[in-house]
């Protein structure tokens, strides 16, 4: 919870009191301001910030419950605690339903006192936390603020910002690390269901078994382990937008029950009867093509045709190197406030060799070598030096080219299999789990792999 010292304005028109409490809170370690009116209390709130407002009902001049409309209605989200007698109670409960956080009768009981300051601040806190963390989401995904100046990148911006004020089911294609989240966060965004939930769900990273209720939810006692009813994530987005991350992993079973979804408007629960409708945009990404898992049987072509209504292509990397100095500077900023560096920049060697790089990993692998390289620099400016990952990498894939991996007409399968693994370690220093990630292989399978070369 926020550690900030908290502003309070103490509103009362009898000063002995009003001092008593001024010393009392002061000491509880608040910063304190005072007001001795209901229309002082009006001024100071809009010459200034306060975290809570103590306030006194019955004042000579403009009464507590006055001062607090004032105040609500220039900053509604300011708690406001009044202070009353016994005998106006019903006065109290009356300031609860005009917008009062709680009240205190007089004489005080300090410990209350204190207990209800302390969760008033505490839940204005978490509430401002969360608003800006809206706004930062908000911001994160303004599609103003998606990085890219190539022909591409533009275009696909333009059509983002078209497709956002539609209700069109939306599918977002590229390659692993090009940033299908981003773009799918600045279609919710920028869609009039932006205040709604915006809800993501990877597909892959949930087993069959589990991924129907994590969908669709389940009652209490659906299955083993179900001790309490679950609400889904298409009901979670009710409303808004459920994201639908690496759609193609999806089992064909749920691909039927997903289907459906998708065309009635209403799903039921696991284990559950009753139809419950949902107002949900779906947005779905996937980094495979959908047409050859089709072929195969794989992907159901009714599914595709429904999630497939609008298709929004994020090209890789290496089509659009004109992005790569401006994705480059710009997370270098970031990496390097984050990491308390002060590097500020690429030497021209430097980023030579992040554009001339291909970037199998996409925007994702070169944020990577960015933080690594600030991360383990000592100078101002990032040099060839603080790529020299990438820059053995290259050279193995142009020497490749130039036939360094000979191919010769004896060779299995399995010495070619071999000669790349063992050149792709190689090209990242060892880097078991960086290697897996390029090969496209688990770390699991790599081990295997090397095993059974001899190189564990």
């Amino acid at each position: 919870m926020n550690s900030k010292r908290h502003s309070l304005l103490v509103v009362d028109d009898d000063k002995a009191h009003r001092t008593m409490l001024a010393t009392l809170l002061k000491g509880w370690g608040y910063d304190i301001f005072e007001a001795d009116d209901g229309q002082t209390a009006i001024d100071r709130v809009q010459e200034r910030y306060f975290d809570l407002i103590l306030m006194d009902v019955r004042m000579i001049k403009v009464s507590g419950l006055v001062a607090m409309e004032k105040i609500k209605e220039y900053n509604p989200a300011i708690p406001v605690i009044i202070m009353t007698a016994y005998s106006s109670i019903e006065t109290a409960v009356d300031a609860l339903k005009n917008g009062a956080y709680d009240y205190l009768t007089k004489p005080l009981d300090f410990e209350k006192l204190k207990l209800t300051i302390k969760r008033a601040t505490e839940h204005f806190d978490l509430k401002e936390e969360n608003r800006l963390l809206k706004i930062s989401l908000e911001k994160q995904f303004d599609r103003q603020n998606i990085i890219g100046r190539s022909p591409a990148m533009v275009k696909l911006l333009e059509t983002v910002a078209q497709v956002a004020q539609s209700e069109a089911t939306v599918l977002i294609t590229g390659e692993s690390g090009t940033g299908k989240e981003l773009i799918a966060g600045a279609t919710h965004y920028n869609s009039p269901r932006k205040d709604a939930p915006f809800v993501k769900i990877n597909c892959a990273a949930i087993t069959e078994s589990l991924l129907e209720s994590e969908l669709f939810g389940h009652e209490k006692g659906s299955f083993t382990g179900a001790h309490r009813k679950k609400e889904g994530k298409f009901i979670q987005a009710n409303g808004g937008s459920l994201f639908l991350d690496e759609v193609s992993e999806m089992p064909l079973s749920m691909q039927v029950k997903l289907l459906r979804v998708l065309q009635e408007r209403e799903l039921t629960r696991v284990g559950g009867e009753d139809l419950i409708k949902v107002d949900v945009r779906v947005i779905a990404a996937t980094n495979k093509n959908l047409s050859e898992l089709i072929a195969k049987g794989e992907f159901r072509e009714d599914l595709y045709y429904r999630l497939n209504v609008v298709d929004l292509f994020i090209p890789p990397l290496r089509e659009r190197k004109d992005d790569i100095p401006l994705i480059a500077q710009l997370y270098l900023e970031k990496f390097a406030e984050k990491n308390r560096k002060s590097v500020t920049g690429f030497s021209p060697q430097a980023m030579d060799i992040l554009i001339r790089y291909p970037w199998p990993g996409n925007v994702r692998e070169l944020l990577n070598a960015v933080e690594r390289a600030i991360v383990l620099s000592q100078k101002e400016y990032l040099d060839e030096h603080d790529f020299e990952s990438i820059r053995t990498q290259e050279t193995v894939s142009e020497e490749s080219r130039d036939g360094f991996i000979d191919l010769q007409n004896d060779m299995t399968l399995e010495d070619v299999e071999k000669n790349v693994i063992i050149k792709t370690l190689e090209a990242v220093d060892g880097n078991k789990s960086e290697a897996a990630r390029r090969l496209g292989i688990t770390r699991k399978t790599l081990h295997k792999k090397l095993k059974l070369y001899g190189k564990m």
